[in-house]
């Protein structure tokens, strides 16, 4: 296996592995208001997501930036609690042509989930020579397994919502206060405190 299939690997791994958990709940609270029609909405948001902690996974990685650790784990968490409260009290996509406040949420909150991810990679790459192509296929393997995830939910979304008849609505708000419960625990449990 060559070096671009392994850091591939690694980050698609990476973020369907349970234990990153916190970036599937991001992921849902994000898209948790759309349904399977709405999907080149969706791949624009994850996009402009992998966008925001690529920068910041970057940077981090380049050593540019530096944050405490224990700060980041408490903010990852908290960008997912305010993602999904926002949800909660607005649980339909908005109707205007303008940028959907999710999408700003997806690219901001993206550089703080990056830099949770910087202390991992550079683990990773060790001595490598050249950390960009490592870099690439590593956010690539992260954007394909948020792209996995979001097709798994847009597909019980469309079974429940579609087929089972579920309200649009009470499905949305469902899960965004399942994400905004487990978020407020996720804050609670940080070595911030």
């Amino acid at each position: 296996m060559n070096s671009f299939q392994l850091y591939f690997r690694l980050g698609l791994q990476h973020i369907l592995d349970i234990n990153g958990y916190d970036h599937i709940l991001f992921v849902l609270a994000l898209c948790a208001v759309f349904i399977p029609r709405d999907w080149r909405k969706v791949v624009i948001l994850v996009t402009a997501f992998t966008i925001g902690h690529s920068v910041t996974l970057a940077l981090a990685t380049f050593k540019v930036v530096n944050i405490n650790s224990d700060l980041i784990e408490f903010l990852i968490p908290v960008t997912i609690a305010i993602t999904a409260f926002i949800t909660i009290l607005r649980p339909k996509p908005s109707s205007g042509k303008g940028i959907s406040i999710n999408y700003i949420f997806a690219l901001i909150f993206g550089l703080i989930h990056g830099l949770g991810f910087s202390n991992y990679l550079r683990s990773l790459l060790g001595k490598e020579a050249s950390i960009w192509q490592p870099l690439l296929a590593f956010n690539l393997g992260l954007e394909v397994g948020q792209l996995v995830i979001v097709a798994a939910f847009l597909l019980l979304t469309s079974i429940l919502v579609g087929l089972a008849g579920v309200s649009r609505k009470e499905w949305t708000l469902v899960v965004a206060s399942m994400v905004f419960g487990v978020a407020l625990m996720l804050m609670l449990e940080t070595k911030f405190w």
